[in-house]
Protein backbone atom coordinates (compact mmCIF):
# COMPACT_ATOMS: atom_id res chain seq x y z
CA UNK A 1 0.00 0.00 0.00
CA UNK A 2 1.48 3.34 -1.04
CA UNK A 3 1.39 6.50 1.03
CA UNK A 4 -1.49 7.80 -1.09
CA UNK A 5 -3.71 4.75 -0.63
CA UNK A 6 -6.49 5.03 1.97
CA UNK A 7 -6.19 2.75 4.99
CA UNK A 8 -9.73 1.56 4.26
CA UNK A 9 -9.62 0.65 0.58
CA UNK A 10 -12.79 0.52 -1.48
CA UNK A 11 -13.70 -1.09 -4.79
CA UNK A 12 -17.07 -1.17 -6.53
CA UNK A 13 -18.41 -3.92 -8.72
CA UNK A 14 -21.87 -4.83 -9.99
CA UNK A 15 -23.67 -2.29 -7.81
CA UNK A 16 -21.71 -3.16 -4.65
CA UNK A 17 -19.11 -1.03 -2.85
CA UNK A 18 -16.70 -2.99 -0.64
CA UNK A 19 -14.71 -1.15 2.04
CA UNK A 20 -11.92 -3.38 3.35
CA UNK A 21 -9.39 -3.49 6.16
CA UNK A 22 -8.37 -6.71 8.00
CA UNK A 23 -9.86 -7.46 11.41
CA UNK A 24 -11.83 -4.24 11.68
CA UNK A 25 -14.39 -3.90 14.44
CA UNK A 26 -17.52 -2.32 12.96
CA UNK A 27 -20.62 -0.77 14.46
CA UNK A 28 -23.61 -0.39 12.14
CA UNK A 29 -27.00 1.30 12.38
CA UNK A 30 -28.21 -0.46 9.22
CA UNK A 31 -29.89 -3.78 8.52
CA UNK A 32 -28.61 -6.56 10.81
CA UNK A 33 -26.58 -3.89 12.57
CA UNK A 34 -24.66 -3.77 15.81
CA UNK A 35 -21.02 -4.67 16.52
CA UNK A 36 -19.05 -7.24 14.59
CA UNK A 37 -15.48 -7.95 13.52
CA UNK A 38 -14.95 -8.46 9.79
CA UNK A 39 -12.48 -7.69 7.04
CA UNK A 40 -14.98 -5.64 5.07
CA UNK A 41 -18.20 -3.61 5.01
CA UNK A 42 -20.57 -3.23 2.05
CA UNK A 43 -22.90 -0.70 0.48
CA UNK A 44 -25.34 -2.32 -1.98
CA UNK A 45 -27.51 -0.57 -4.56
CA UNK A 46 -31.01 -2.03 -4.95
CA UNK A 47 -32.93 -1.68 -8.24
CA UNK A 48 -36.05 0.33 -9.00
CA UNK A 49 -39.17 -1.44 -7.77
CA UNK A 50 -37.17 -3.52 -5.29
CA UNK A 51 -39.48 -5.25 -2.83
CA UNK A 52 -37.49 -8.13 -1.35
CA UNK A 53 -38.03 -8.82 2.35
CA UNK A 54 -35.63 -11.77 2.71
CA UNK A 55 -32.73 -9.41 3.21
CA UNK A 56 -30.10 -11.91 4.32
CA UNK A 57 -30.65 -14.08 1.27
CA UNK A 58 -30.76 -11.05 -1.00
CA UNK A 59 -27.49 -9.63 0.36
CA UNK A 60 -25.76 -13.00 0.00
CA UNK A 61 -26.96 -13.23 -3.62
CA UNK A 62 -25.70 -9.77 -4.47
CA UNK A 63 -22.29 -10.32 -2.87
CA UNK A 64 -21.87 -13.67 -4.61
CA UNK A 65 -22.88 -12.14 -7.95
CA UNK A 66 -20.31 -9.37 -7.46
CA UNK A 67 -17.61 -11.87 -6.49
CA UNK A 68 -17.25 -10.65 -2.92
CA UNK A 69 -17.01 -12.77 0.21
CA UNK A 70 -20.06 -12.85 2.46
CA UNK A 71 -19.89 -11.30 5.91
CA UNK A 72 -19.46 -7.79 7.21
CA UNK A 73 -22.00 -5.03 7.87
CA UNK A 74 -24.08 -4.21 4.80
CA UNK A 75 -26.09 -1.12 3.90
CA UNK A 76 -28.75 -0.91 1.19
CA UNK A 77 -29.49 2.11 -0.98
CA UNK A 78 -31.30 3.26 -4.09
CA UNK A 79 -28.28 5.39 -5.09
CA UNK A 80 -25.93 3.98 -7.74
CA UNK A 81 -22.44 3.06 -6.53
CA UNK A 82 -21.06 5.05 -9.46
CA UNK A 83 -22.02 8.06 -7.34
CA UNK A 84 -20.03 6.86 -4.30
CA UNK A 85 -17.28 9.20 -3.18
CA UNK A 86 -14.56 8.86 -0.57
CA UNK A 87 -12.54 11.31 1.52
CA UNK A 88 -9.57 10.94 3.82
CA UNK A 89 -7.89 12.97 6.54
CA UNK A 90 -5.37 11.72 9.09
CA UNK A 91 -6.44 8.38 10.52
CA UNK A 92 -9.94 8.56 9.00
CA UNK A 93 -11.41 7.48 5.68
CA UNK A 94 -15.08 7.91 4.79
CA UNK A 95 -17.25 6.78 1.88
CA UNK A 96 -20.74 8.00 1.09
CA UNK A 97 -23.60 7.57 -1.35
CA UNK A 98 -26.17 10.36 -1.23
CA UNK A 99 -29.57 10.95 -2.77
CA UNK A 100 -32.54 12.81 -1.31
CA UNK A 101 -35.66 11.69 -3.16
CA UNK A 102 -37.06 10.81 0.28
CA UNK A 103 -36.06 13.81 2.44
CA UNK A 104 -37.09 13.96 6.09
CA UNK A 105 -37.62 17.56 7.16
CA UNK A 106 -37.68 18.70 10.79
CA UNK A 107 -39.25 22.18 10.95
CA UNK A 108 -38.49 24.09 14.13
CA UNK A 109 -41.93 25.73 14.09
CA UNK A 110 -44.28 23.05 12.78
CA UNK A 111 -47.64 24.21 11.49
CA UNK A 112 -49.47 21.20 12.89
CA UNK A 113 -50.61 22.00 16.45
CA UNK A 114 -52.28 18.64 17.11
CA UNK A 115 -51.68 17.25 20.57
CA UNK A 116 -49.01 14.58 21.19
CA UNK A 117 -51.73 12.07 22.07
CA UNK A 118 -53.58 12.75 18.81
CA UNK A 119 -51.01 13.48 16.09
CA UNK A 120 -53.70 13.81 13.45
CA UNK A 121 -52.68 10.94 11.23
CA UNK A 122 -52.03 7.23 11.11
CA UNK A 123 -48.55 5.94 11.73
CA UNK A 124 -46.84 4.18 8.87
CA UNK A 125 -43.55 3.69 7.07
CA UNK A 126 -42.76 6.16 4.33
CA UNK A 127 -41.96 4.82 0.87
CA UNK A 128 -38.20 4.45 0.45
CA UNK A 129 -37.91 6.20 -2.91
CA UNK A 130 -34.53 6.33 -4.65
CA UNK A 131 -32.73 8.22 -1.95
CA UNK A 132 -30.80 7.36 1.21
CA UNK A 133 -27.53 8.73 2.55
CA UNK A 134 -25.26 5.87 3.51
CA UNK A 135 -21.90 6.51 5.18
CA UNK A 136 -19.03 4.15 5.99
CA UNK A 137 -16.30 5.62 8.22
CA UNK A 138 -13.10 3.88 9.26
CA UNK A 139 -10.22 4.99 11.50
CA UNK A 140 -6.84 3.37 12.08
CA UNK A 141 -7.05 4.40 15.74
CA UNK A 142 -8.26 1.93 18.36
CA UNK A 143 -11.35 3.51 19.89
CA UNK A 144 -12.77 2.85 23.33
CA UNK A 145 -16.24 1.24 23.17
CA UNK A 146 -18.01 4.50 23.90
CA UNK A 147 -15.84 6.40 21.43
CA UNK A 148 -16.77 4.00 18.63
CA UNK A 149 -20.46 4.45 19.40
CA UNK A 150 -20.02 8.22 19.60
CA UNK A 151 -18.40 8.24 16.16
CA UNK A 152 -21.81 7.37 14.71
CA UNK A 153 -23.20 10.55 16.27
CA UNK A 154 -20.27 12.57 14.93
CA UNK A 155 -20.77 11.20 11.41
CA UNK A 156 -24.54 11.70 11.54
CA UNK A 157 -24.13 15.30 12.74
CA UNK A 158 -21.71 16.04 9.88
CA UNK A 159 -24.09 14.42 7.42
CA UNK A 160 -27.01 16.50 8.69
CA UNK A 161 -25.01 19.75 8.56
CA UNK A 162 -23.88 19.00 5.01
CA UNK A 163 -27.36 18.13 3.79
CA UNK A 164 -28.87 21.20 5.45
CA UNK A 165 -26.38 23.38 3.60
CA UNK A 166 -26.88 21.59 0.29
CA UNK A 167 -30.59 20.72 0.35
CA UNK A 168 -32.26 22.33 3.36
CA UNK A 169 -33.09 19.00 5.06
CA UNK A 170 -30.98 17.10 7.63
CA UNK A 171 -31.47 13.62 6.19
CA UNK A 172 -33.74 11.11 4.51
CA UNK A 173 -36.12 8.49 5.85
CA UNK A 174 -33.60 5.67 5.34
CA UNK A 175 -30.11 6.98 6.23
CA UNK A 176 -27.59 4.66 7.87
CA UNK A 177 -24.02 4.82 9.19
CA UNK A 178 -21.30 2.21 9.67
CA UNK A 179 -18.17 3.10 11.64
CA UNK A 180 -15.07 0.97 12.09
CA UNK A 181 -11.77 1.05 13.96
CA UNK A 182 -8.54 -0.93 14.23
CA UNK A 183 -8.42 -2.64 17.64
CA UNK A 184 -4.60 -2.89 17.31
CA UNK A 185 -4.08 0.81 16.54
CA UNK A 186 -3.08 3.71 18.75
CA UNK A 187 -5.65 4.05 21.53
CA UNK A 188 -8.16 6.87 21.60
CA UNK A 189 -10.53 7.24 24.53
CA UNK A 190 -12.78 9.82 22.87
CA UNK A 191 -14.05 10.69 19.40
CA UNK A 192 -15.93 13.96 19.84
CA UNK A 193 -15.67 16.89 17.47
CA UNK A 194 -12.78 18.34 19.49
CA UNK A 195 -10.58 15.26 19.03
CA UNK A 196 -8.34 14.40 16.07
CA UNK A 197 -10.60 11.49 15.11
CA UNK A 198 -13.76 13.55 15.45
CA UNK A 199 -12.44 16.51 13.48
CA UNK A 200 -11.21 14.24 10.71
CA UNK A 201 -14.50 12.36 10.60
CA UNK A 202 -16.52 15.55 10.29
CA UNK A 203 -14.32 16.78 7.44
CA UNK A 204 -14.35 13.44 5.61
CA UNK A 205 -18.12 13.00 5.90
CA UNK A 206 -18.73 16.57 4.75
CA UNK A 207 -16.56 16.13 1.66
CA UNK A 208 -17.77 12.62 0.78
CA UNK A 209 -21.49 13.36 1.21
CA UNK A 210 -21.27 16.65 -0.67
CA UNK A 211 -19.32 15.11 -3.55
CA UNK A 212 -21.64 12.10 -3.82
CA UNK A 213 -24.72 14.30 -3.77
CA UNK A 214 -23.36 16.45 -6.58
CA UNK A 215 -22.39 13.39 -8.61
CA UNK A 216 -25.80 11.80 -8.09
CA UNK A 217 -27.76 14.76 -9.38
CA UNK A 218 -25.28 15.57 -12.15
CA UNK A 219 -25.76 12.02 -13.46
CA UNK A 220 -29.53 12.44 -13.33
CA UNK A 221 -29.38 15.93 -14.90
CA UNK A 222 -31.64 17.36 -12.21
CA UNK A 223 -31.45 19.24 -8.92
CA UNK A 224 -32.27 17.91 -5.45
CA UNK A 225 -35.84 18.69 -4.32
CA UNK A 226 -36.11 22.15 -2.79
CA UNK A 227 -38.20 20.86 0.13
CA UNK A 228 -39.77 17.69 1.51
CA UNK A 229 -43.10 18.86 0.08
CA UNK A 230 -41.57 18.98 -3.41
CA UNK A 231 -40.11 15.47 -3.16
CA UNK A 232 -41.94 12.35 -4.33
CA UNK A 233 -41.31 10.53 -1.06
CA UNK A 234 -40.70 13.42 1.33
CA UNK A 235 -41.87 13.50 4.94
CA UNK A 236 -41.94 16.27 7.52
CA UNK A 237 -42.22 15.95 11.29
CA UNK A 238 -44.99 18.50 11.73
CA UNK A 239 -46.34 17.22 15.06
CA UNK A 240 -45.28 18.49 18.45
CA UNK A 241 -44.23 16.55 21.52
CA UNK A 242 -45.18 17.39 25.10
CA UNK A 243 -42.42 19.15 27.04
CA UNK A 244 -42.12 18.46 30.77
CA UNK A 245 -39.69 18.99 33.63
CA UNK A 246 -38.27 15.91 35.37
CA UNK A 247 -39.47 15.39 38.96
CA UNK A 248 -37.24 16.52 41.76
CA UNK A 249 -36.13 13.78 44.13
CA UNK A 250 -36.23 15.50 47.54
CA UNK A 251 -34.09 12.73 49.05
CA UNK A 252 -31.16 13.21 46.70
Amino acid sequence: MTATDPAYEAVRRDGVLRVARPETEWLSTGWNGGRRTADRAYNVTVPDGWDRTDLEAYVDERLERAGFAAGGPTLLTGVEQADARGARRGSVTAYATAGVSNPAALPMDPEDDSSPADPGGADGDAAPGRGTVNIVVGTTRALAPGALANLIAVAAEAKAATLLAETGVPGTTTDAVVVGHDPTGERAAFSGSGTDVGRATRACVREAVGASLRAHYADRDEDPPESAADATYGVSTDVRAEVFRPSLDEQS
